[in-house]
C-alpha cells in the first residue's frame, strides 16, 4: 500500500526520508503514516514520540505558566490529546518542536509517555516559529526575544546567510533591534519606540555574521533614546504629571518623523534627532490635562 498523498510516479519515498523513518523507530518511537501534504506536496510523517524526547527549538518564546496550567487543565478536563505539534530532527535522538512548547509541557503535567507529532524532514522548519505558533498570540517582547534567538542561532549554523534571506522567518527587521534591547532588560519599554523603528530601521546588507554587530549598535542607540526619554518622565512625575501616556507624550512631541513624509531620515539621523529632541525637551511646558487629552486620541503601545 503507498503512503497516502503519494505521487504517482513516486513508489517509495526519498531516501533521506526513509533514514529519518528508520531513526524514529530506532529511537523508540512510532511512524504512523507516511504522507505528502496538500499545499506543496513534501513529504512528512505522523508519529508518535517518547516525550522526553520532544524540546522546544531553543530559539522560541519562554514558556507562560499560566497559558500552560490552562492548557493542562484543559487537556485533564476533556481526558484527550487532539492537537498534534509539529517536530523537525537534526540528530538522533532529538526532536525539536517549533509549535508546540505548550502543548508539550501539559502532558508533560499530565505524566503523559507520548506525543503525536508530524515529522517534518525540513530542519530548517525550527526557525518558522513566528508563521507555526498559534497556541498562544506573541506580543511584542516574545516576538522579538524569538527573532534575536533565531538571528543569533543563524549566525553560528549559516553565517553567509543575510537578514533578507530569512525576512519571513524575522517579519520585520525592527523585532531584531529591539530583540537585542530585551535579552538585556526584560521590562524595556519597546512598544513606544516601535512606531519608530517600523519605519527607519531595514534589513541590514551583507552576512549575517557581519550584520549582528550593526544590530547590536542600532540596539545601543535605541537604549541611548531611551535613557533621555527615562530623565524626561522622571523630571515630569516630579511636577506631578504621572499618567501611563506621558512616556508615548514626549515620544510623540520629540520624533524627528511626525512631519516627515515622502522621505525618511535614516535610522542613525532619526535616533541621534531623537536623543537631541528629547534631551532638549521642556517639561516645565507640559500640563497633566495636556497628556490627559492626547491619551484620548492614541492608546499607549503594548508591550
Amino acid at each position: 500500500m503507498k503512503p497516502f498523498g503519494q505521487h504517482p510516479d513516486d513508489k517509495e519515498p526519498p531516501k533521506a526520508v526513509a533514514a529519518l523513518l528508520a531513526q524514529v523507530d530506532a529511537d523508540g518511537g512510532r511512524v504512523l503514516a507516511v504522507y505528502r501534504e496538500p499545499v506543496g506536496g513534501h513529504w512528512q510523517a505522523f508519529c508518535l514520540l517518547p516525550l522526553a524526547s520532544v524540546a522546544p527549538t531553543p530559539y522560541q518564546r519562554d514558556l507562560s505558566p499560566t497559558h500552560a496550567k490552562r492548557l493542562t487543565e484543559v487537556v485533564k478536563k476533556i481526558d484527550r490529546f487532539v492537537d498534534p505539534i509539529v517536530v523537525v530532527s537534526r540528530e538522533p535522538g532529538v526532536y525539536w518542536t517549533p509549535n508546540g512548547h505548550h502543548r508539550r509541557t501539559a502532558l508533560e503535567k499530565l505524566k503523559a509517555e507520548w506525543v503525536p507529532a508530524i515529522l517534518v524532514p525540513d530542519a530548517e522548519v525550527a526557525f518558522q516559529i513566528l508563521a507555526l505558533n498559534t497556541e498562544k498570540a506573541h506580543n511584542l517582547k516574545e516576538k522579538s526575544l524569538e527573532v534575536i534567538r533565531m538571528y543569533r542561532g543563524l549566525a553560528l549554523e549559516q553565517p553567509k546567510t543575510s537578514e533578507e534571506h530569512w525576512s519571513f522567518q524575522f517579519e520585520s527587521p525592527h523585532f531584531i533591534t529591539l530583540g537585542v534591547l530585551y535579552e538585556e532588560n526584560r521590562r524595556f519599554a519597546g512598544g513606544a519606540f516601535a512606531p519608530i523603528l517600523k519605519r527607519v530601521d531595514k534589513f541590514l546588507k551583507g552576512s549575517l555574521a557581519s550584520t549582528l554587530e550593526e544590530r547590536e549598535e542600532r540596539a545601543a542607540k535605541v537604549g541611548a533614546a531611551d535613557e533621555a526619554l527615562a530623565k524626561a518622565v522622571a523630571a515630569l512625575k516630579k511636577r506631578g504629571i504621572n499618567h501611563p501616556y506621558v512616556k508615548n507624550y514626549v515620544l510623540a512631541r520629540t520624533s524627528p518623523l511626525t512631519r516627515a513624509r515622502k522621505t525618511l531620515p535614516s535610522f542613525d539621523q532619526t535616533f541621534s534627532k531623537l536623543v537631541a529632541a528629547i534631551e532638549g525637551f521642556d517639561v516645565a511646558k507640559v500640563n497633566y490635562q495636556d497628556v490627559q487629552r492626547a491619551a484620548v486620541f492614541s492608546a499607549p503601545a503594548g508591550e
